[in-house]
């Protein structure tokens, strides 16, 4: 598997796990960390103060790269079950003034968008973003492959079989999806991401640039999730570095019955666990102590 290049950065993988914070700019989190405060929030600026404006993004990505995060991943969309949709005028509003603020900020830092939007793809590209984490693997807009493509962007391609009328809110444990039905979980999370992985390379993204993601929590019941970590090193088999996104998931939460605020343990038992079956990237809210629990098991596995 060829490293990957992005400006000064060589992701060699195999070598340690690479970290990803998540930069949630939106209002209804899951998991509480939302850097706009209530959902009539007025739009944000280059000179918001306090936790709902880019200063808030700025502050908690600093602590980010210091804690040792090689990613910065800022998404406008909440992508929990059951939450409502934004459109890309309205996700643009939030995110594009915080990727300018990062990138003059933090001139060296990578940054991904988590969108499945071309036009927000194409804008936060223009002004510092250097990866596409898109949720729906290019399936949701047929542009998306073509935007990533002129701008030479890795794209992160992630399983989703998301559908609204299997989730389940529980108060407290959050939405999770208790009906999804698969012929056989693996290879069909297997076949799918390839079929993404085909657009890609159809619309001239190399395929060192194309990094897989199963899709930890979407579409996916408890049962599912933890068997998709168990056997994640088949994901891996297919021959493209892996993204792993289990922080503070409802899957933890039903499992240990614990909101999101104290799913941090269950957080790093699924990223070890993970890194054991060949994880090269752990998307996680808690950097510091996710980068902790990611370097020790590295020291374990990969030395």
């Amino acid at each position: 598997m060829k490293s990957l290049k992005i400006a000064d950065h060589t992701f060699d993988w195999g070598a340690r796990t690479y970290v990803m914070g998540i930069l949630n700019v939106t209002p209804d989190s899951f998991s509480g960390d939302g850097l706009l405060p209530r959902p009539d929030s007025p739009p944000i600026s280059r000179n918001g103060g306090g936790e709902g404006g880019v200063r808030g993004a700025v502050e908690q990505a600093r602590s980010f790269l210091a804690s040792g995060a090689d990613i910065l991943d800022v998404g406008g969309e909440s992508t929990r079950p059951g939450s409502e949709p934004v459109n890309a005028e309205a996700e643009m509003v939030r995110v594009i003034p915080v990727i300018e603020a990062l990138a003059a900020e933090f001139p060296n830092a990578l940054i991904s968008i988590d969108t499945y939007k071309a036009s927000v793809s194409e804008a936060a590209l223009k002004v510092g973003a250097h990866i596409v984490n898109d949720v729906w693997a290019l399936r949701a807009d047929p542009e998306l492959a073509g935007v990533a493509a002129k701008h030479n962007a890795p794209v992160i391609l992630m399983h989703n079989r998301s559908n609204p009328a299997t989730v389940e809110v529980r108060e407290q444990l959050g939405n999770a999806y208790i009906g999804s039905e698969y012929d056989d979980l693996i290879e069909d999370v297997k076949r799918e991401l390839m079929h993404s992985v085909r657009l890609a390379e159809q619309a001239g993204i190399e395929s060192e640039r194309i990094i897989l993601d199963p899709g930890i929590g979407f579409g996916k019941t408890v049962s599912h999730n933890l068997e998709l970590i168990r056997r994640l090193d088949e994901i891996r088999a297919l021959g493209y570095p892996v993204l792993l996104g289990p922080s503070r998931k409802s899957f933890i939460g039903f499992t240990l019955d614990l909101p999101p605020d104290q799913r941090v343990e269950g957080t790093a038992a699924t990223v070890s666990v993970g890194i054991t079956r060949g994880a090269d990237i752990i998307r996680v809210h808690d950097v510091e102590h996710m980068a902790r629990v990611a370097k020790m098991t590295d020291a374990i596995v990969r030395s």
